[in-house]
């Protein structure tokens, strides 16, 4: 596998079973070169996977916007006759809307034209109206909209702010009167109205009763939402300006991926942790009466494994749910009068996206050696129904990844994946550093190794096909992941040891995995690499001011000083209730800000990444780490992506991500340079 593959992959997504159970509509997201854009087009497959027709072509690509002419969330009607789907197209309303097509073909025409942006819909159940999640425009929107849709000429205003939580990667600037509300859209009259009496409160995850008749959502009335996360499930008569009534009780977050069971009695939900421990929080499932007659009932206390997307079965017996465990996501059902798990695919790989309806259940599926692709889940066993990867797949040689595990001095156990690079290719020709040309050492030598960190930390490394790992075996790197104490998969307790303490543990796990795998003759000692992003970004900054042995380092949209993102990140709460505030706890601050406060420890080679549109883990954070080194005269970089949030979205940034991260490691771990090449930006200068 080389650059030139990385965008050959078809992201499979979304499942939606019909109404009869004969077909599955699901996205397929691809990515124009050409156009720097990645798009989204609708796809449905039947049943017996010997039918798999496109629906929707992205069409003319929209300059102004990374995603406009794609198409996503499909819905089938309640009869089953349409395909419901959202779109931003050409030409149409501006922004996204809902868009219908008929089964039986013909061109898909515009359903809502509704101001604002709107994010999720539901069908009621009777197909006469749709549920809708607006957040309201700005003032510069509505103005410009008032101009024809001309972009604002005249000086732009202040953005006044006042709310506590006034910032968010991707949304940005948060107002006061910028909340995500629900609405009732009448299909026939085209009337819009407002679904509850509430006012600024948010609004979200909202399903309609089987029988029509109310509404379940997820909100957080808390006198001052913005200070706090601890959000309920509310259930709402179907009519406008209703009142809600409140279910769930707990301090903390209940809610997530609702559903409710067919008789309309019950609501299934995930309840979080206490909001201390918010960011690592184990997601438990949860049932309460519709009617609030009955306190809500958890029924995985005994799993301690994190639990998501329940479904009701049909008679409302057990719920099935996707599991988090231990570098695997898998599908199971849970007993509702029992609680008892049982797992429905015992294969390592990951679920994706789950969704049943008519005794009929679909999921995404992916493994190490096979991207994700639509399934049907029938008896435990799957049953493949779509192929949009085999090409790619069977053009290319793949390296095996496999479980490795260490125990730490204080005997914690810690897991990980391990994936070794591939044998090296017979008569390589032209210059170590081009894209794809092997690197890989002789068979039976020990070999460079990558530790690559995962994000979060509330996740894992897991089973599921990962085009980092083939990449940087390919080039003849072997890549070590591992699940460090934070990470979710393998308990609570393992989760939340790491609070207030960051950077302690996780690096203890990190480096006796790598002791692990070096003592084991596989990996060379002396050609180690460290790098990650986000979280993983901020351990590759924790681990080279604790240990100088790896010769090269990426922190990409990492931070080793929280004192320094106080205020200027999105995580205001988490240093609340984790922290506390710096001038109450300044001693806190520079404890798990050592990267910083000790970059003098620091002698490796780091080149420092990210996007300066991030407000998740903003740029200053790379800023910071990177002047201190440059400082002390420790080689560095910085790659400023202008335009990027904290995932990037533009494929061209990407590729060059990759290949700046090929370059750094081969020349400081294996001492090649790499002839000058075109970057697909220039990075920004001062």
């Amino acid at each position: 596998m080389t650059l030139d593959d990385l965008f050959r992959f078809h992201d499979v997504g979304g499942p939606v079973v019909s109404p009869d159970g004969q077909w599955v509509a699901y996205t397929v997201s691809t990515t124009e070169t050409k156009a720097d854009k990645r798009i989204t087009d609708l796809w449905m497959v039947s049943w017996d996977g010997k039918q798999d027709i496109r629906l929707t072509w992205a069409g003319d690509v929209d300059e102004e916007s990374d995603d406009l002419s794609s198409s996503g969330a499909p819905r089938w009607s309640p009869d089953g006759k349409y395909l419901s789907f959202t779109a931003g197209r050409v030409g149409a309303a501006k922004g996204s809307q809902v868009w219908v097509l008929d089964r039986r073909g013909g061109e898909a025409h515009q359903l809502t034209d509704v101001k604002g942006h709107l994010g999720a819909y539901v069908w009621a159940p009777d197909a006469k109206r749709l549920l809708l999640s607006i957040t309201p425009q700005s003032e510069e929107e509505a103005a410009a909209e008032k101009k024809g849709g001309e972009k604002e000429k005249e000086t732009p205003k202040p953005i006044v702010l006042d709310r506590y939580h006034f910032k968010e990667d991707v949304e940005g600037y948060l107002k006061s009167n910028e909340h995500t509300q629900l609405f009732l859209w009448d299909v026939e009259t085209k009337k819009l109205e407002k679904l509850t009496s509430d006012k600024n409160f948010d609004e979200s995850n909202a399903v309609w009763s089987p029988d029509g008749t109310r509404i379940a959502y997820v909100s957080n009335h808390d006198a001052d939402p913005d200070r706090s996360i601890n959000t309920d499930v509310w259930v709402v008569d179907a009519k406008a300006n209703s009142t809600p009534k409140r279910l769930t009780t707990f301090d903390g977050p209940d809610g997530g991926r609702i559903a409710w069971s067919a008789d309309s009695k019950w609501i299934a939900f995930t309840e979080g942790d206490e909001l201390k421990l918010w960011q690592y929080s184990q997601e438990k499932l949860g049932i309460v009466a519709a009617d609030g007659s009955a306190a809500p009932k958890i029924l995985t206390t005994a799993l301690d494994r994190s639990v998501s997307s329940p479904i009701f079965s049909q008679d409302g017996k057990s719920i099935d749910v996707i599991v988090e465990d231990d570098r695997s996501e898998y599908p199971a059902s849970v007993d509702v009068a029992t609680g008892q798990v049982r797992r429905t695919i015992t294969d390592p790989g990951a679920t994706t996206g789950m969704n049943e309806f008519a005794g009929h259940a679909a999921v995404v599926w992916t493994t190490d050696a096979q991207p994700g692709e639509v399934y049907a889940l029938e008896n435990g066993s799957l049953r493949r129904l779509t192929h949009h990867n085999d090409e790619v797949v069977a053009s290319l040689k793949l390296a095996e990844t496999r479980d490795v595990k260490a125990v730490t001095k204080d005997g914690t156990e810690v897991h990980g994946l391990l994936t070794m690079p591939l044998p090296p290719q017979p008569a390589n020709t032209g210059h170590a550093g081009d894209p794809g040309v092997p690197i890989s050492a002789p068979a039976g030598t020990a070999v460079p190794m990558l530790l690559f960190i995962h994000g979060g930390p509330n996740g894992q490394d897991n089973h599921g096909f990962n085009v980092h790992r083939q990449l940087f075996a390919a080039r003849g790197y072997a890549e070590l992941n591992v699940n460090y104490r934070g990470s979710s998969g393998r308990g609570n307790a393992y989760q939340k040891v790491i609070a207030a303490d960051w950077g302690h543990h996780e690096v203890e796990d990190l480096l006796a995995m790598v002791d692990e795998v070096v003592q084991s003759g596989a990996v060379d000692p002396t050609k180690l690499a460290v790098g990650g992003w986000s979280y993983g970004g901020i351990l590759t900054d924790y681990t080279i001011a604790t240990t100088n042995r790896f010769k090269a380092a990426s922190s990409g949209a990492g931070m080793g000083n929280p004192l320094g993102l106080y205020g200027i990140d999105e995580y205001i709460l988490q240093y609340d209730y984790e922290l506390g505030q710096p001038w109450k706890n300044p001693e806190k601050y520079i404890q798990v800000g050592y990267p910083f406060f000790h970059a003098d420890r620091i002698r490796t080679p780091t080149l420092f990444m990210g996007g300066d549109k991030d407000f998740n883990v903003p740029l200053n954070g790379g800023e910071q780490m990177y002047q201190a080194l440059k400082s002390l005269n420790v080689p560095a970089e910085l790659i400023v992506y202008p335009g990027q949030f904290h995932g990037f979205t533009r494929p061209s940034f990407i590729k060059d991500r990759y290949q700046r991260w090929f370059d750094w490691y081969d020349k400081w771990v294996l001492g090649k340079t790499a002839p000058p090449a075109a970057p697909a930006a220039a990075p920004a200068k001062k």
